[in-house]
C-alpha cells in the first residue's frame, strides 16, 4: 500500500504500470495540475474515439437519407433500436474489463490483461449469439412497439444484414478496454479516425455513386467495424502490448462464472439508466396532446432512439432534419463518455497499484473538472433558452414548450456532468452491483412513480414527468456522492489486490 496519507504526496514508487517516477508534490495547485493532465490524456482521445465511432452510424444514416425516406427510416430504426440495444448490452458486459484490466495493470500483472480480454471475448461472443434472435425477429418486435409494418419490415431486413456488426462489437469492446487500461487510447483514436474517413468515402461510393442503397450501407458499416477490430488486433499482436499480450491461452475459460457476474452487473447498471430515459419518453407520449410535449422533450433529450421512434411514428418526412438534430446531441454526449473512461482507468490503475489516496484525489479532480464544464453548459442553456429551440423546430408551440423545459434541462446537464464520473468511479472500483441496486431504487421506485404522480395526478404534464425523472437522477447522484465520500480507499485497494490474485490464477504466478 501507498504510505501517503494525503493525496498531495504523489510519490508512489509504482504508478499503475510503469509511468515515470514523480517527485513529491506539496502544492495543491500543482497536484491538481498533474492529475488533470493525466485525466485529459485519457479523456481527450477517448472523446475523439467516441465521436469517430458514433459518426460511423451517423454518416450511414445521413447517406441513407439521400437514398430515400424508407431507407432512412430502416437504417435509423435498426441503428438506434436494434443495434442500439445490442450496443448497450455489449458495452455494459464489456465494462467489467475496465475494472479487472485496470487493476491488473496497476498491480503490474501485465500478462493478466490478455487473459481477461480473452475471457471477455468468450462471454461477449456468447452474448452476441443470445442477441441474434432480436435481429432475426426484429420486425414483429418493432411492430409490437407501434412501428408501421412497412418500416418494421425494411428495418428487419437491414438488421439481418447487420449481424456481422454484432459480432464485431463482441471483439471490439474487450479490445478497447484492454488498451484503455494501459492508457493506449491514442492508438484507438487514430484507427477510428482512419476508418471513419474510409467509411465516408465508401458509403458515398457504394450507396450513392453505384446505387447499391441499403446493401451498400450494410457492406460499408459492417466492414468499418470489422476493420477497427482487425487493425487493433494487429497492433496488439505485433507490439505484444508491452507484455500484456502473450498469446491465446486456456486460462481464458477459467473462472468464467465470476467474470460473468461482474459483466452482468456492468450491463444491468448501464441498461437501467438507458431504459429509464426511454420509459420517460414513452410515458410523455401518454399525455393529452402528446405531440408537442414529446417533440419538446425530444429536442433536449440525449437518447437518439426516443427521438427517432417518435419522428418515424409521427412524421416520416421530418426524419432527415431530426436525424441531424440527434447526431449533434449524440456528439455532445461524447464528453461524458470521455470523463467516464478517464476516471475509470485512473481509479482502477491506482487501486491496483495500491495507491489509495491517489485514486481518491483523482476522483476529486475529475469531479471538479466535470462539474465546472457542467456549470458552463448550464449557463449556455439558460442564456439561449429562447433561441435554441428554433434550431430544431419551426413550431411556435413546440418552441414555447421547450423554453419552459430549459430550467429543468439546465439542472439535468449539471447532474449529467457528475453522474457519468461517479459511474466511472464505480466501474474502476468494481461497485457495479451496488450501483445497479441504487439505480433500481432511485429510478424505478422513486423517479418514475414521482413523475407519474406529478405529470398525471397533479396535471403538470411534461414538466411533472421530467421533474420526477430529475428527482430520481438527483437522488442517485447524491447517494453515489455520499458513498464515494465515505469510501475507505485503503480497503478498496486491498480488495483490488485480492481481485487481481483471485481472477489472475496461474497467469499471476507465471508473471511473478
Amino acid at each position: 500500500m501507498s504510505t501517503a496519507n494525503t493525496p498531495l504526496l504523489l510519490n508512489n514508487s509504482h504508478d499503475g504500470g510503469g509511468e515515470e517516477d514523480r517527485k513529491p508534490v506539496t502544492s495543491v495547485a500543482r497536484a491538481f495540475g498533474i492529475e488533470s493532465k493525466k485525466l485529459w490524456k485519457i479523456a481527450g482521445p477517448t472523446i475523439a474515439t467516441a465521436i469517430c465511432q458514433y459518426s460511423l452510424g451517423a454518416l450511414t444514416q445521413t447517406f441513407a437519407g439521400f437514398v430515400g425516406e424508407l431507407e432512412l427510416a430502416a437504417v435509423a430504426v435498426e441503428n438506434s433500436v436494434v443495434a442500439g440495444l445490442a450496443f448497450g448490452v455489449m458495452l455494459g458486459m464489456g465494462s467489467a474489463l475496465e475494472t479487472l484490466c485496470g487493476q491488473a495493470y496497476g498491480a503490474g500483472q501485465f500478462r493478466m490483461l490478455g487473459v481477461y480480454m480473452q475471457r471477455s471475448w468468450v462471454i461477449l461472443l456468447v452474448t452476441a449469439c443470445i442477441l441474434v434472435p432480436v435481429y432475426v425477429f426484429s420486425p414483429p418486435i418493432l411492430e409490437l412497439f407501434g412501428e408501421t409494418t412497412e418500416i418494421s419490415e425494411a428495418a428487419g431486413k437491414f438488421a439481418l444484414w447487420m449481424l456481422p456488426q454484432l459480432f464485431a462489437y463482441a471483439l471490439n469492446f474487450p479490445i478497447q478496454k484492454f488498451l484503455q487500461a494501459q492508457r493506449k487510447v491514442l492508438v484507438i483514436t487514430w484507427i477510428s479516425a482512419i476508418v471513419l474517413v474510409l467509411h465516408a468515402f465508401f458509403s458515398w461510393l457504394l450507396m450513392l455513386k453505384l446505387g447499391w442503397g441499403l446493401t451498400g450501407a450494410a457492406i460499408t458499416l459492417n466492414t468499418s467495424w470489422w476493420l477497427i477490430v482487425i487493425l487493433q488486433l494487429l497492433y496488439i499482436f505485433i507490439t505484444k502490448s508491452d507484455g500484456a499480450w502473450s498469446g491465446f491461452t486456456w486460462l481464458a475459460f477459467a473462472d468464467l462464472w465470476g467474470f460473468v457476474k461482474l459483466s452482468l452487473a456492468s450491463a444491468v447498471m448501464l441498461c437501467l439508466e438507458f431504459w429509464y430515459l426511454m420509459i420517460v419518453v414513452v410515458i410523455t407520449g401518454r399525455l393529452k396532446n402528446p405531440l408537442i410535449p414529446v417533440d419538446a422533450i425530444s429536442i433536449w433529450y440525449r437518447s437518439q432512439s426516443s427521438l427517432l421512434i417518435r419522428a418515424i411514428a409521427v412524421k416520416v418526412k421530418a426524419l432527415r432534419i431530426l436525424m441531424e438534430i440527434m447526431n449533434i446531441q449524440g456528439w455532445d454526449a461524447m464528453i461524458a463518455i470521455g470523463f467516464n473512461a478517464a476516471i475509470s482507468v485512473r481509479v482502477s490503475n491506482e487501486l491496483g497499484a495500491g495507491n489509495a489516496q491517489t485514486a481518491k484525489f483523482a476522483v476529486v479532480v475529475v469531479s471538479l473538472t466535470s462539474m465546472a464544464i457542467g456549470v458552463v453548459c448550464m449557463a449556455v442553456v439558460f442564456g439561449t433558452r429562447d433561441y435554441f429551440p428554433y434550431l430544431f423546430t419551426n413550431s411556435e408551440a413546440v418552441a414555447a414548450e421547450t423554453t419552459k423545459l430549459a430550467i429543468l434541462l439546465g439542472f439535468t446537464v449539471l447532474l449529467n456532468s457528475l453522474q457519468p464520473v461517479l459511474s466511472g468511479v464505480a466501474i474502476g472500483a468494481g461497485w457495479q452491483w451496488i450501483v445497479a441496486y441504487i439505480n433500481i431504487a432511485c429510478y424505478y421506485i422513486v423517479g418514475l412513480p414521482a413523475g407519474l404522480l406529478l405529470g398525471f395526478t397533479f396535471d403538470l404534464g411534461v414538466m411533472g414527468i421530467w421533474s420526477g425523472m430529475i428527482g430520481g437522477i438527483c437522488l442517485q447522484t447524491a447517494i453515489l456522492v455520499v458513498i464515494t465520500s465515505i469510501t475507505n480507499w485503503n480497503k478498496e485497494a486491498a480488495e483490488a489486490e485480492g481481485r487481481v490474485k483471485k481472477w489472475g490464477g496461474a497467469a499471476a504466478a507465471a508473471d511473478q
